[in-house]
């Protein structure tokens, strides 16, 4: 089975991801996926997937590339992929990549590039209200008064957390970012600035393809 063509969206953790997703999935009309929320989902419900993944996860481990592969594979079936979806930092390796190719055309890959240390104060900074559940940052986004006393920090949210889940980006990462530019496929965002200043570099070039 092989789909429309897709569009690729990956960075670094707290680059923003799904904030801009939101946007390329209005602009292109196509659906966005996210391995990692698919991976939940399926531990929740108790799939075969699901469990084939849960003890990798439950220990920190990444989940084989096979495993992933069968949670797309099952999800292309859906009638919304027959355009093409948009995968939100996915692939993450260069099998999972190759084995994307079998079951639909890449037509581009948008990279949010944003420094390391922006990352680390971006997470680190955050907050979240255990009663709202509303998410918080020290800088870009204070609490007011009456709820800053009771927020809290995720326990994955601390610097080192952090730097080790950026190094194994990278370490991923790097091989990906050649591979789809040797292809004419990857598209750098400066992701650094605000959402707003992002979505707008991200709306050029979205427009500009389907304008062409």
């Amino acid at each position: 089975m092989r789909v429309g063509k897709s569009i690729i969206l990956f960075g670094p953790p707290g680059a923003g991801k799904g904030t801009q997703s939101g946007l390329i999935s209005s602009i292109t009309g196509k659906p966005q996926v996210s391995t990692g929320d698919m991976l939940r989902e399926a531990v929740k419900e108790g799939t075969d997937l699901g469990k084939s993944a849960q003890s990798y996860m439950e220990n920190g481990l990444l989940v084989p590339d096979q495993v992933i592969m069968d949670l797309i594979r099952v999800r292309l079936t859906n009638d919304d992929a027959d355009s093409g979806l948009l995968f939100d930092g996915f692939p993450r390796t260069l099998p999972q990549a190759m084995a994307l190719e079998q079951l639909t055309e890449v037509e581009k890959v948008i990279s949010l590039v944003v420094e390391d240390d922006e990352i680390v104060s971006r997470i680190t900074g955050r907050r979240t209200d255990p009663v709202s559940g509303e998410i918080y940052h020290v800088v870009f986004k204070p609490a007011p008064p009456e709820v800053s006393g009771r927020l809290v920090q995720r326990n994955d949210d601390t610097e080192e957390t952090v730097r080790k889940r950026l190094a194994t980006f990278h370490q991923q990462t790097a091989p990906l970012s050649e591979y789809y530019r040797e292809r004419g496929l990857l598209i750098e965002i400066d992701g650094s600035g605000d959402i707003k200043q992002v979505s707008a570099s991200i709306g050029t070039v979205l427009e500009k393809d389907i304008g062409s």
